[in-house]
């Protein structure tokens, strides 16, 4: 199970540099406040920067203090937490619902596609994500049947999410109240420890920045998140369907098994539709939407699909189901270090590298044709050779067409004669993070070598008399 663990969770987290807009920004605070020792104030680039609370610095600057790596420092915190959670989730639903339930959901969480994306990442989603769940199972018993014991430990895990991502946890824990709405005073003592969890940053924050933290904080980045478009993520009502379903792949098909009437009969699988139901309601409904805000979402659906598979009289089908998607791995693999650095519409798709993922059609025939306990074994086995494989395959060229970590090697000698042009901001702070100290824009301080966008939104290194040539 360690070696399953590692090459799920651990395996390739420092084969590409950190990637997009957030990594990189992350990073540098978590190794700012490791540096300076100021573990209170997030300051990106020597600036406070309010846009997130502090968990996910606090855990990448213990990380920068052991000495981990400018890689392995900020990514390692997302997949310990991940990992952790696994562990919980298969023992929390094994003491519910049976071992074999147990291990359905749980290997169904661990090998998708969503979970296992933020479980690499240095972003605020996954540690959230982690934090949130674990609270609401601590919270089900006593929301279906008023076993009141796992209050504390739920208001101590609900603190930690809005460390972690602010105050959505508070919205997404509705359903925990509204079940137990006339014993909502059981839960003074969980409060009182959510406080002591949760408060004391805020109010420091509150304190020391005034009106700067509460207006960049909670207006703009939450309820300008939310109901205002000036931040430049706006989708459709409808964009979490299809998210859903990549988020679980390769067990989207198990998704139809959420739809039994049983699971409206149980209180406790009541409980994950609530769950999974006023979540994928309440983002839906927000102005601007990414595809980590529906992380928390996973462990429900994932709870639902295991249990469903456990009970469902053609589970081998199911299980079939699964690999039947995993064939479509190579496809995954060759689009994927494009897709990340240009986005899906731009990448091209090379249709022939399906031919790749034939044998794994046979093996779904072979699994329809065995017992469920088989076919699930032979599915699973099957997504971790596809995440080690995607993973040995893909990372290296992420790195070389989506990370700024190679540009930076080419540079850093000359890193005094090199400015900064009109490059996507992706790169930029990749740029910064890397360089330690931002290099400077060229409009501000013009110098012999100018970093400027290609065509295909790449940065390349010109000479800055080329670009003065009529």
């Amino acid at each position: 199970m360690a070696i399953l663990f590692y090459f799920l969770f651990f395996y390739g987290l420092t084969s590409a540099g950190l990637v997009g807009p957030d990594e990189p920004r992350y990073a540098s605070i978590g190794r700012e406040m490791a540096r300076t020792g100021d573990w209170l104030t997030p300051k990106l680039w020597g600036k406070p920067w309010f846009e997130k609370p502090p968990l996910l610095y606090w855990m990448a600057g213990c990380a920068f203090r052991l000495g981990l790596g400018e890689e392995l420092a900020p990514r390692l915190p997302s997949a310990l937490v991940s990992a952790a959670f696994i562990v919980f989730f298969f023992f929390f639903l094994r003491s519910e619902f049976g071992g074999r339930a147990a291990w359905f959901a749980a290997a169904i969480l661990a090998t998708s596609a969503g979970w296992l994306a933020y479980s690499h990442a240095c972003a605020t989603d996954m540690p959230m994500a982690a934090m949130f769940a674990a609270g609401m199972l601590f919270a089900m018993p006593w929301a279906v049947r008023g076993d009141g014991r796992g209050l504390i430990g739920s208001g101590a895990l609900f603190g930690l999410a809005v460390l972690a991502k602010g105050l959505v946890p508070l919205v997404l824990a509705a359903p925990v109240l509204f079940l137990g709405i006339r014993r909502l005073w059981e839960w003074r003592r969980a409060a009182v420890v959510f406080s002591l969890v949760a408060v004391p940053w805020y109010a420091f924050s509150v304190w020391k920045h005034g009106r700067v933290f509460v207006n960049e904080f909670f207006l703009r980045h939450h309820f300008e998140r939310f109901a205002a478009d000036s931040l430049q993520h706006v989708q459709p009502f409808w964009f979490y369907l299809p998210v859903l379903v990549g988020a679980l792949f390769p067990w989207s098909g198990l998704l139809a098994l959420i739809f039994q009437r049983r699971h409206c009969a149980d209180a406790r699988t009541r409980f994950f539709l609530w769950w999974a139901g006023w979540g994928l309601v309440f983002f839906s409904a927000a102005t601007n939407k990414l595809p980590g805000y529906i992380l928390p979402l996973l462990p429900p659906l994932a709870a639902l699909m295991g249990i469903g598979l456990s009970e469902a009289r053609r589970a081998s089908l199911w299980a079939a189901s699964a690999i039947t998607f995993l064939s479509l791995t190579p496809l995954v693999a060759a689009v994927f270090p494009a897709a990340l650095a240009s986005g899906l519409s731009r990448a091209t798709i090379p249709w022939n590298a399906l031919w790749l993922g034939a044998p794994l059609l046979l093996l779904a025939a072979v699994a329809a044709r065995t017992k469920a306990s088989q076919a699930f074994l032979l599915a699973s086995a099957a997504a971790v050779a596809a995440v080690i494989a995607l993973k040995t395959v893909s990372l290296p060229e992420v790195d070389r067409v989506a990370s700024a970590r190679p540009l930076w090697k080419t540079l850093a000698r000359q890193r005094d004669q090199v400015c900064v042009g009109r490059i996507q901001r992706a790169w930029r702070y990749g740029l910064n993070y890397y360089s330690v100290l931002p290099l400077p824009d060229c409009m501000e301080q013009d110098l012999p070598v100018h970093l400027e966008a290609a065509a295909d939104g790449r940065p390349v290194v010109q000479a800055a008399s080329s670009l003065k040539q009529p």
